[in-house]
């Protein structure tokens, strides 16, 4: 996540800094003393969240903010100020979040958080609105401070378990804050849905049989898993098995 720091004064910006690179590891910081030079950084950078003081020399947030919405994919907005007066108009510049100096750990990760969920929706509306982009390489999870990246071809399955989806592979599991609709849409050339849970990669489909005791499971090539095929999906997946595709 590309993020830009927007404040006056240099110590509220090392803090900021100092916070962030306490929660992630997963982040490009740049910065800027004013509002006029951030127009300048957003639209030479495009950060992801612009983290952005209201009452600054030169140009203040709000101006900023105000200026952002012109922009057909403008940054995420989350203002950092000391004074609760501009609240009202901090949120009708829609921004994502509002936080009060000074800025408590917590409430920054819980802000960065909101600000990437909408970013991830901002870009999945992306690629379903623009066919020149294709769909991702790699799958991304953060792990002990580390980005661990996988590349989607050796993905054979994403299976949702509660708020989370697995995506196997021969190397283990990766756990991704996605949704398995979003993975579908991007990834539906190469991963089939067998169940209101899992989908699995058309070319690792090693066997499919009934079990003993009923439902269908299938397995894939270079991972020790078996998933469930829902009957509404069985029907489906035998017709890609016979025709090849």
């Amino acid at each position: 996540m590309k993020i830009l720091i927007v404040d006056d004064e240099k110590l509220a910006r090392e803090r900021l800094i100092s916070l962030i690179n306490e929660l992630t590891a997963d982040h490009e910081i740049s910065e800027a003393e004013h509002g006029l030079t951030a127009l300048d950084k957003i639209s030479t950078e495009k950060p992801d969240v612009v983290l952005l003081d209201i009452r600054m020399p030169v140009m203040d947030g709000l101006e900023v903010a105000h200026h952002l919405t012109s922009l057909e994919f403008a940054p995420a907005v989350i203002f950092t100020t000391a004074y609760q007066d501009h609240a009202l108009q901090a949120f009708e510049t829609q921004a994502v979040d509002y936080l009060l100096k000074p800025i408590r750990k917590s409430r920054l990760e819980q802000a960065l958080q909101r600000a990437r969920i909408l970013q991830r929706a901002h870009i999945a509306e992306i690629r379903k609105t623009d066919k020149t982009l294709q769909s991702r390489s790699h799958l991304s999870a953060t792990i002990n401070g580390q980005l661990k990246l996988v590349a989607v071809k050796e993905v054979r399955y994403f299976k949702a378990e509660q708020k989370y989806v697995i995506a196997g592979w021969p190397g283990g599991e990766l756990l991704l804050d996605e949704s398995l609709i979003t993975l579908e849409e991007e990834f539906k050339g190469r991963f089939v849905r067998i169940h209101r849970n899992a989908m699995v990669a058309r070319e690792y489909i090693d066997t499919l049989r009934k079990t003993n005791n009923g439902p269908s499971i299938v397995t894939l090539a270079g991972v020790p898993v078996s998933l469930q095929v829902s009957r509404r999906s069985l029907s489906n997946l035998r017709g890609i098995l016979k025709s090849g595709k």
